[in-house]
């Protein structure tokens, strides 16, 4: 009887098991560290509470039931509400809006100068990288607390700093799109004598627009909830709105559940809204 494991056919077998025994040992130690560090991430946070963080743990959702419990014993008064923050949504949503545009356009300018076969300066390729990787690293609510002590509060630091991190973020995903962009245009345009700004605009940017336009809508949607957060620390927007609520404690939770609900719809509202164009952008219209 023949011996199915010889030859080249049992040799590609042999690989393969191999590969999913070390896959399979790989997952196994990737899971003892994930296990090892929520082990030592909840002692840390007991030991620096004292030892109440397992007493307190199970209260976790005391807040949130007071809040709702509020909310639906003044139900009649959420829709009012509503109406009377929706001006701070609007900042909130200008905010993001602003943030994403001008986050957007400088990504795209350090998304191209660090692609290679785009660059400007081939040279400094790892320089604009670099760049990206320090806009993405400092979180936006640590740029809006510098920006607030320098410029007070209100909404341009909150733009600023959303600005700032979406360019590092953006920037990144739209360099891996201008990967997958075909040099032949740029070439041409180049045998032509066309400057760098010009095989970009018309070389570049036609391949890789509908990509573009789908990543900054995704992050606009994330730029709203991070407007929100920032209001948090001063920043304007409903945010503010939510703090002062919050702060009040009982007897204002009712207000806090409806910017809570405002916030919710928006985010739905664009989520669906975003997706709707992202396919459209994507895969075109389907008949």
């Amino acid at each position: 009887m023949a011996d199915v494991t010889a030859g080249p056919s049992g040799g590609i077998r042999d690989d393969y098991m191999a590969q999913v025994r070390r896959k399979r040992a790989y997952s196994g130690l990737l899971l003892i560290l994930f296990v090892a560090l929520m082990v030592a991430g909840f002692s840390t946070a007991d030991a620096r509470n004292a030892g109440s963080f397992w007493d307190g743990i199970t209260h976790v959702f005391d807040y949130p039931s007071e809040v709702l419990g509020e909310a639906v014993e003044k139900a009649a008064n959420l829709p009012g509400h509503m109406w009377r923050y929706i001006p701070a949504l609007i900042e909130t949503i200008n905010i993001a809006a602003a943030a994403t545009l001008v986050g957007a356009i400088f990504g795209t300018l350090l998304s191209l100068l660090s692609t290679r076969g785009l660059a400007r300066w081939p040279m400094m390729i790892p320089l604009f990288r670099r760049i990206m990787d320090i806009f993405r690293a400092i979180p936006e609510i640590v740029i809006a607390l510098v920006l607030i002590f320098v410029l007070g509060g209100g909404p341009v630091p909150a733009m600023i700093a959303i600005a700032i991190h979406t360019a590092g973020a953006i920037g990144k995903l739209f360099s891996e799109v201008n990967e997958n962009a075909s040099l032949k245009p740029v070439e041409g345009l180049q045998s032509v004598g066309a400057t760098w700004t010009q095989r970009m605009w018309l070389g570049v940017i036609p391949q890789v627009s509908p990509n573009y336009i789908s990543y900054a809508l995704l992050r606009f949607e994330i730029n709203i909830r991070a407007s929100a957060i920032l209001g948090f620390v001063g920043a304007g927007g409903i945010g503010y709105e939510l703090r002062n609520a919050m702060s009040w404690g009982q007897g204002r939770y009712d207000q806090a559940a409806a910017i809570f609900i405002l916030l919710f719809l928006t985010i739905v509202v664009v989520d669906q809204i975003s997706s709707a164009l992202r396919e459209r952008l994507t895969h075109g219209v389907r008949p």
